[in-house]
């Protein structure tokens, strides 16, 4: 290199060895690419996995100096093969099966893959079970975004808010064990209805529930949703226009944070969805305080449908006509309100006809699908089809971490409460 104006620049051709620990790991990048960000002077960094910090998943980051400039995933560490095990149960064992993926929204994953069983073998659901789905698919709705709250607040380090919010989640989970006996996979909705009623004691405590939660919404906004930390980590951080999240293919509350307002609940209504009166929030800003915002106010939403369907809920049987002709005329007045003891009958040999079908389910972090096949003859379904939330959001969540910096994947990663045990399935 000279001086002044005979400045030169020069360029050493150097071989780039490849790290070990790429060749002894399985790393899901070729060869060429490690070596072409070697040379470009830049950073390969892998976050996770690591339980309490990314996660059941591994992000491969490719930074210059602290500015992610490509960000690959590598999910699939918490794989259950959910899928391939469903079709050697009964139709009424999968249930345990779909709910583990996403364990805190169980109840709408139920619902989800309730309502195709009931597509393909034409069964009929009652009014009160269709009330008490609706009372607990928006239970799990407020409870997994307290859920994803209190996982943000831990990546932005206000642990604080993180106890905050799971202590209010743990509220929701004594409704739950009060309802279905169960914290958070429920096991609960069955299809053709739910395994057994809700007690007038149990409907007045979930209607007090509300009024707790929108008097404690409150005062965690003050303290963790408003907080000016908060807003300085993650206002116009992390951001996907409309277009973007649309090109991407995000889904929920992720997507109407970039100003879509799409929500399966009021475009294809499901259950009785349509008898509430209830509003879809949206943002505009695309940001990830926008998608933490617009689930702050789903909350409020989920409130007021419970509180309709608790005030509404009509006195009818909670399984299915169809179903109940299957048991001896002496016991239906009992079945007509508790299954239980009547699984075998009802569910154990339940055969559906050949034929496919498929649900769309909003669920807690957004478009929930379920396809199941019958072969006709067997009470096991031929093949099962179950594309999540969280999958559907990965490539979003890495396009928005692209052009921010390094202590900003944190604050997106929580943004987007992606749950890698939900991808993965």
């Amino acid at each position: 290199m000279g001086m002044g104006s005979n400045e030169r620049y020069a360029e050493l051709s150097m071989r780039m060895e490849v790290p070990e620990e790429f060749i002894r790991n399985f790393v899901p990048i070729p060869k060429e690419y490690v070596e072409e960000a070697y040379r470009s002077d830049e950073y390969l960094v892998f976050i996770g996995p690591q339980h309490p910090g990314s996660g059941h998943m591994r992000i491969i980051l490719r930074l210059k100096g602290d500015y992610v400039v490509d960000a690959i995933p590598d999910p699939g560490y918490v794989h259950r093969g959910v899928e391939k095990l469903a079709e050697t149960r009964l139709y009424i064992h999968v249930l345990p099966l779909i709910e583990r993926p996403t364990i805190q929204d169980s109840a709408n994953f139920d619902l989800g893959y309730s309502r195709a069983v009931e597509k393909l073998a034409d069964l009929d659901v009652p009014k009160r079970a269709q009330y008490i789905r609706v009372i607990l698919a928006e239970l799990s709705r407020i409870a997994t975004h307290l859920y994803d709250t209190g996982i943000l607040a831990v990546f932005i380090g206000h642990s604080t808010g993180y106890m905050w919010a799971f202590g209010l989640r743990d509220v929701i989970n004594e409704a739950f064990i009060r309802i279905t006996g169960a914290r958070t996979t429920l096991s609960y909705t069955v299809p053709g209805g739910v395994r057994w009623d809700v007690k007038p004691e149990v409907l007045n405590f979930v209607y007090e529930l509300t009024n707790y939660l929108e008097r404690k919404m409150k005062d965690m906004e003050s303290i963790f949703v408003k907080n000016p930390v908060t807003i300085h980590r993650l206002k116009e951080v992390g951001v996907l226009t409309k277009e973007e999240a649309i090109k991407y293919g995000l889904v929920g509350p992720f997507l109407r944070a970039s100003g879509v307002e799409y929500d399966v609940r009021k475009v294809e209504p499901y259950e009785v969805y349509n008898e509430f009166d209830w509003d879809i929030p949206v943002a505009d800003e695309g940001d990830s305080y926008s998608r933490f915002l617009v689930r702050v106010e789903e909350i409020r939403q989920s409130i007021k449908i419970i509180r309709q369907a608790v005030k509404n809920i009509p006195d009818t049987p909670i399984i299915s006509e169809k179903l109940l002709s299957r048991i001896p005329p002496k016991d239906r007045p009992q079945a007509a309100k508790d299954i239980r003891t009547f699984l075998t009958k009802t569910h154990v040999g339940l055969t559906p006809g050949a034929g496919e079908a498929t649900t769309l389910t909003e669920a807690s972090r957004g478009l929930l699908l379920f396809t199941l096949i019958s072969d006709g003859h067997s009470n096991v379904p031929y093949r099962l089809r179950m594309v999540t939330p969280s999958w559907l959001l990965l490539r979003g969540f890495m396009e928005a971490l692209k052009g921010y910096r390094l202590a900003d994947v944190p604050a997106i990663y929580g943004s987007f409460g992606y749950f890698p045990p939900e991808a993965d399935r």
